[in-house]
């Protein structure tokens, strides 16, 4: 169930058994997603091209589907942005932006200059999202004649 908070944020309506048994960083995702509002998901849109570019540099070895997965997403949330796509929940679209901002921040939880874990987090992230919304990511990679299996391929 999703509902608007009162602080116009997104808020996923989860009980607490579904919580309990989820991942911190499953928990971290949702309430990072929770946050993205349709304004929000504007300014990410607008920044799209700019979030393109900065993902294509990342020299990440040991993470090495994770620009192509990134890509994806960014794919998604532009797609749903410009209403080439109307049958992706929103809480998915949301999940997607919040992977992407999460991986363009500067500060995350493990700093990005970490040459061995440095994208560790940033990963965790993005499969955290690919994992969880499978079901509507998997079909939308589909009708764009992509091939799921290569896009959530573990590294």
């Amino acid at each position: 169930m999703v509902k608007q908070a009162q602080d116009n944020s997104l808020v996923l309506g989860l009980d607490l058994e579904q919580t309990l048994g989820m991942s911190e960083v499953a928990k971290f995702v949702h309430h990072g997603a929770s946050r993205i509002t349709p304004c929000v998901l504007k300014g990410v849109h607008k920044k799209l091209p700019f979030l393109k570019v900065e993902f294509a540099t990342i020299n990440a070895p040991k993470y090495p589907h994770l620009v192509d997965q990134l890509e994806f997403l960014a794919d998604v949330v532009e797609d749903f942005a410009e209403g080439a796509v109307d049958d992706l929940p929103y809480v998915t679209v949301a999940s997607a932006a919040f992977a992407l901002v999460y991986t363009h921040r500067q500060y995350d939880l493990i700093p990005d200059t970490d040459p061995d874990f440095g994208h560790a987090d940033d990963s965790a992230v993005v499969r955290t999202v690919l994992i969880e919304h499978e079901r509507y990511l998997s079909d939308y990679a589909s009708k764009q004649g992509m091939n799921w299996a290569k896009i959530t391929v573990k590294p």
